[in-house]
């Protein structure tokens, strides 16, 4: 048997970008699932497998947006919360508002889909020992919020160069895409044990061990701008590095690895958005396949599933600034 892995997808959509971005009109919630959710469900479909789609709960609270949600819920792919407003300073939030947002989520997420999630990811890789405490309490099977890279600050510098951002704004997103601190934590799943007892098992997105660079694939669509072969080249790397060295990975998609700049002018300032959405299927095609090449993929509440059964997983104690929930 091939040791396992897992998948899943951020559902970001059109106005999140806009609004972390700080661009003019995300409060009209513009969208574009209704084209990307046909096109990711179709191109899964055409591979047989399944995922884990994190879905943001304020596009589940819009109707318009029910039918392509709607359909997700009636496949074999597994639905996750992505949070409500998807604010990347969800760390900064009391208890009280950690509490709100992911019930407000969770609701819209299972009317829109008829499923109920039982994993979480922060937006911005945003996560907290409130939240973490909040999805124990609510009955959360895992977290997968962490990013375990030294690199989240030259990202965040990126994108503050590119935002059009004022001083609270910055303050807001002081932590966006982590800090060094998160290079330190494991790469391989291990169970938070909590402050008040509770505890919930973190899949970390991985990244390339020792090196820890990450290699999900908006990362390395971003790398095929300058070479595609070499982007390939090093995919193929992490992926044979994980098996080196025992490492299961769970590999993150985004909504914009199947765009282009061809269908989301809005987005032009994103990594990788001067290909075309073509091109970014056939290399994600690609990607997959040495995936599934190495690893039986799966999603993320299966994989959860094999490590709940595991005695030997590492147990973990929050390191968040935020050490007690406030």
């Amino acid at each position: 048997m091939k040791p396992i892995a897992s998948l899943s997808l951020d559902l970001d959509n059109l106005w999140s970008y806009m609004k972390v971005h700080n661009d003019p009109g995300w409060e009209s919630f513009p969208s574009y699932l209704d084209l990307v959710v046909p096109r990711v469900l179709d191109f899964l479909e055409s591979r047989r497998q399944a995922i884990t789609f994190f879905v943001v709960g304020q596009d589940a609270a819009i109707d318009r947006n029910r039918e392509a949600l709607g359909r997700i819920g009636v496949t074999r792919h597994e639905v996750g919360n992505h949070s409500f407003a998807h604010e990347p300073w969800l760390h900064l939030y009391t208890r009280a508002q950690v509490d709100d947002e992911i019930a407000r989520a969770e609701d819209a997420i299972q009317r829109a889909t008829g499923r109920r999630p039982v994993g979480f990811r922060g937006p911005g890789f945003s996560v907290s020992t409130t939240v973490l405490e909040v999805l124990a309490a609510r009955g959360y099977r895992f977290d997968a919020s962490t990013l375990p890279t030294f690199i989240g600050p030259l990202a965040r510098t990126y994108y503050f160069m590119t935002a059009r951002l004022g001083k609270q704004e910055r303050e807001q997103r002081g932590a966006l895409f982590g800090t060094v601190r998160d290079g330190l934590r494991p790469v391989t799943p291990y169970r938070w044990s909590l402050p008040s007892g509770a505890s919930i098992i973190e899949i970390p997105v991985t990244v390339f061990p020792v090196a820890r660079i990450p290699f999900h694939l908006s990362y390395v669509l971003y790398l095929s701008t300058f070479s595609e072969k070499g982007a390939r080249a090093y995919f193929r790397a992490a992926l044979e590095a994980c098996l080196r060295t025992g490492v299961e990975p769970s590999i993150l998609m985004h909504p914009l690895d199947f765009l282009g700049g061809d269908d989301v002018g809005e987005l032009a300032f994103f990594p990788a958005m001067n290909l075309p959405g073509k091109v970014k299927l056939q290399r994600v095609s690609q990607y997959l396949s040495d995936l599934t090449d190495r690893f039986e993929a799966l999603p993320m509440g299966s994989h959860c599933g094999s490590l709940e059964l595991r005695t030997d997983l590492k147990v973990r104690k929050p390191d968040f600034a935020d050490a007690t929930v406030t």
